[in-house]
């Protein structure tokens, strides 16, 4: 890490302390969107699953890289959409948010190397939950995980495959991924004291 790349992790935003920029996120997206292409050994029967909401846009772009990285493929034959909403397990102690519609690409999951992508992983219990969604959608030969970014924390034995950054965090500390697609602000990563963590 160059002297302005630490100055720039440490620097404050309106927010709290951003701890990734704009353009740091986009090339841990390539970083990742050629480790996921490398790994399944080319498209063919590949499917990320963006998990609702700020992992559905994250797909979207690590799709649109593979596809401009790999012959016979286009983004929107490899990305889909997942709500897990219904399946968390910590529904009655947080706000309740109305489902959106889980979108499947036109081939389905059934025999697919699916890749879930989430913007936070935290406790494990939005991937879990994940796991149980695609139960009920069908049957993947395998399945693997690529996050933005791992604060640890883990509550649960889940592991992601494929990760943009790992940030070592304090329970207490909130991470905040911010995506030009969902929010008002650029993209970046800020990481703020809140008391208590969110579970992801």
């Amino acid at each position: 890490m160059t002297a302005d790349q630490r100055a720039q992790d440490g620097a404050g935003t309106e927010g709290g302390r951003q701890v990734l920029s704009g353009p740091e996120i986009e090339r841990a997206l390539t970083r990742m969107a050629f480790e996921i292409l490398e790994g399944n050994k080319g498209p063919e029967n590949l499917v990320l699953l963006g998990i609702v909401s700020r992992g559905y846009p994250l797909a979207q772009r690590l799709a649109r890289r593979i596809a401009a990285n790999a012959e016979g493929v286009t983004a929107e034959d490899i990305v889909g959409r997942l709500d897990v909403t219904m399946f968390r397990d910590d529904l009655g102690a947080t706000a309740f948010r109305a489902p959106s519609p889980t979108v499947l690409p036109e081939g389905g999951i059934d025999g697919k190397t699916v890749v879930l992508v989430d913007d936070v992983l935290f406790s494990g219990r939005t991937i879990r939950a994940a796991l149980d969604a695609l139960v009920e959608l069908g049957r993947p030969s395998r399945v693997r995980l690529a996050v933005l970014v791992d604060r640890g924390h883990r509550e649960l034995p889940i592991r992601a495959d494929h990760v943009g950054r790992n940030l070592p965090s304090s329970s207490r500390e909130r991470v905040m991924v911010r995506l030009s697609e969902v929010d008002d602000a650029g993209d970046q990563v800020v990481i703020e004291d809140r008391g208590t963590g969110e579970s992801a």
